[in-house]
């Protein structure tokens, strides 16, 4: 064989291993352009998707802002026109009707074609699945439950649950500006001076209330089960459960028609107090009626171990978050009057705002009531905190608690309206909406006129018929009612509880909100006078006078003796020095716990400190030997008086007719009308006769 031939022979392999190593990295290179490619393209489509998702967001956020500047303006435009059949959350409720019907009925988005529906067995759903597509895991986490027959509508029900917020936004941002106003713009004075009204009202009422509803729920529930109307499981703990809920009472509309009509301050108190604490019962007795456990296997039989292990869970919870909500007004006020946050006033408003926004969050971290927390945190903030803020702070604070409160309720009413077309899982039944209205007007009518009754055996000052006929009337439904529904739907019953509770608040707020005024001419209640008006009329003589006195508990009156001899001065600048009030022993500690400024104006009483017991009538100012007097027009006498205060001292001071304040100090400013300067008082040295040098 010739040379050439025998090498041609060799190379031959050798090409066609380095053709096919050639065309094989090809083949490689196209296959991962493809694959690059491909992944390229996946990424474009998901952000596609991301980017619609975050439109169709900023579309749903929109159209709650629009129903809410709507609203103002309307309320603007009822204002000026003195409309009154109808009120701000009203109007936010039917604005959130009309948008609801658009978006259930008007608004059809076409269904996606790359939607799957793929069956798979096991026993509880899962908060977060990981599929597997294609080699490719992705995250999907749970939305809610579709019944069988909305299978195919997927997409549609997508675009109503966009509008459809998490439950927990409603307790963890929207009610803790709520609560929080209500506590701190409480006027205590009329609150305390009906304290034991208000807490027999908020406290042993609610429960009545709970009780009278649950039963006779559970009664339309029997009947409901006899005639086959029921579609599920409903046992006694849940009628328990729709009586707390219902029974938490939210009259904005009718005590914001009071304050625009000035009528007779303790029946706002009776209702406002009523009102901000009952919501924290509510919330407490719906949380004891869940944890309601007996032994066995069936949860809902009764055993009273059980019911008695419920009822210390109702006492424990509402302390602990009571004594919560009070210390974190306390760190608060230490914390202002110890450092100089008041020279930065935009700091000082930052850190009152997220103190008083965390004791909700940590109450419920703990394991307590955040309402309960928030409420009494308000109450303690406004009694010593305001009083160690600036003078800027002060209405920084009071303006942005009422902004938040007001856009907040407006929302909530708003969302009650869309809600009522955009839930998927409503039960209407008419047999349980006709029981419900009925159970809630006896509930009412329990707990107000046999308490009101048993009280007037105790109080000088009687709650009169017609104030009774208007508190049975004005005990509308609302968004702490909302709220505790909303919670949870998950069941048959909370389904049902749910939409029945959504009509009860609608008609509550239009009709019995839209009647105050109508209910006031008809009842014939006093309006036009101002509160301070009607404290100095009402003790126009002696007897009254004497009355009063005998209405200051005596509870109350140990508790202001020991708050402005102590605690006044440990947590704020006012209030006598604590070296005037501790024993001599103290002396080191009292030094040290007492401000500068006390010593440079003691016993100081700074806007609504006096709220408490003092009213701007005649006021009488004991200093050394010389008692100062004011009458209503401000004219000042001074009087000799050789005797130290007595206990009628005291008796004089907690009335609200004529009062007597001891002061041992160097100046006080003591505020009289917003009309009149106030009164300064100097150190005058005494002479042998008794009289002023």
């Amino acid at each position: 064989m010739p040379v050439n031939a025998k090498a041609r022979n060799a190379t031959a392999p050798r090409v066609s291993k380095t053709v096919s190593s050639v065309i094989f990295l090809s083949l490689l290179i196209c296959m991962c352009a493809t694959r690059a490619e491909d992944s390229g393209m996946d990424n474009i489509v998901t952000e596609k998707k991301a980017e619609e998702s975050h439109r169709r967001d900023s579309a749903d956020l929109l159209i709650f802002i629009t129903l809410l500047t709507l609203t103002i303006l309307t309320i603007w435009l009822f204002k000026h026109r003195r409309f009154r059949f109808l009120h701000e959350t009203g109007l936010a409720m039917i604005y959130g009707l009309l948008v609801g019907v658009v978006l259930r009925y008007g608004i059809h988005v076409p269904r996606d074609i790359n939607n799957v529906t793929l069956s798979c067995h096991v026993n509880a759903s899962p908060a977060t699945l990981l599929v597997n597509v294609s080699g490719k895991f992705y995250e999907y986490t749970l939305k809610g439950e579709i019944s069988a027959n909305e299978v195919n509508d997927v997409q549609d029900n997508e675009m109503l649950r966009k509008v459809t917020f998490d439950p927990e936004v409603f307790f963890n941002i929207l009610l803790p500006p709520i609560i929080f106003h209500a506590g701190y713009s409480l006027k205590r004075r009329h609150f305390f001076r009906n304290m034991g009204s208000i807490l027999a009202y908020a406290f042993v009422g609610t429960v009545i209330s709970c009780f009278i509803i649950g039963l006779l729920m559970y009664g339309f529930v029997m009947l409901m089960k006899q005639v086959g109307q029921l579609g599920g499981d409903f046992f006694f703990t849940d009628c328990l459960f729709f009586g707390a809920i219902v029974s938490a009472t939210d009259p904005v509309t009718v005590l914001a028609i009071f304050n625009e009509l000035q009528v007779d301050a303790d029946l706002y108190a009776l209702l406002f107090g009523e009102s901000v604490l009952n919501d924290a019962v509510a919330v407490v007795l719906s949380s004891s009626i869940v944890a309601y456990q007996p032994a066995g296997d069936n949860s809902h039989t009764f055993e009273a171990m059980a019911m008695l292990k419920s009822f210390g869970m109702f006492l424990g919870v509402f302390s602990g978050s009571f004594a919560l909500g009070v210390a974190t007004g306390v760190v608060t006020a230490l914390v202002t009057k110890f450092t100089k946050l008041r020279d930065f006033q935009l700091l000082e408003t930052a850190l009152f705002f997220l103190m008083s926004w965390s004791t909700f969050l940590l109450a419920e971290a703990c394991g307590f009531t955040g309402v309960v927390a928030v409420l009494f945190c308000g109450i303690t903030q406004a009694h010593y905190t305001y009083n160690n803020l600036s003078p800027e702070s002060q209405d920084r604070t009071k303006q942005l608690f009422e902004l938040l409160n007001f856009l907040a309720e407006n929302f909530i009413f708003s969302y009650m309206g869309l809600t009522l077309f955009t839930f998927q899982n409503h039960v209407f039944n008419a047999t349980f909406i006709i029981g419900a209205f009925l159970a809630v007007f006896l509930g009412r009518a329990a707990n107000i006129y046999p308490l009101s009754l048993l009280l007037n055996l105790g109080r000088r000052n009687k709650i009169s018929p017609n104030f009774q006929h208007m508190m049975m009337f004005a005990g509308l439904r609302g968004a702490m009612t909302f709220a505790l529904s909303i919670r949870d739907t998950a069941t048959y019953a909370r389904q049902m509880m749910f939409s029945t509770t959504l009509l009860i608040v609608f008609f509550t707020v239009w009709i019995c909100g839209g009647g105050t005024t109508q209910m006031l001419s008809c009842l014939r209640i006093r309006v036009g006078m101002d509160s301070d008006q009607d404290s100095s009329i009402s003790v126009s003589d002696g007897a009254e006078r004497k009355s009063t006195k005998q209405e200051s508990a005596w509870l109350f009156r140990i508790w202001y003796n020991f708050d402005h001899n102590y605690l006044k001065p440990i947590l704020t600048h006012s209030g006598p020095p604590l070296t005037a009030t501790l024993p001599a022993c103290c002396g080191p500690l009292a030094r040290c716990l007492t401000s500068p400024q006390a010593y440079e104006n003691e016993c100081q009483l700074k806007d609504d400190d006096s709220d408490l017991i003092l009213n701007d009538g005649d006021i009488s100012l004991t200093y050394g030997d010389v008692t100062v007097s004011t009458d209503g027009s401000g004219a000042r006498v001074n009087a000799a008086s050789s005797v130290p205060a007595s206990d009628d001292a005291l008796d004089r001071e907690l009335t609200y007719g004529e009062h007597e304040q001891v002061i041992r100090g160097t100046r006080l400013v003591l505020p009289m009308d917003d009309s009149e300067p106030p009164l300064t008082l100097a150190r005058i040295p005494p002479t042998r006769g008794g009289e002023p040098a």
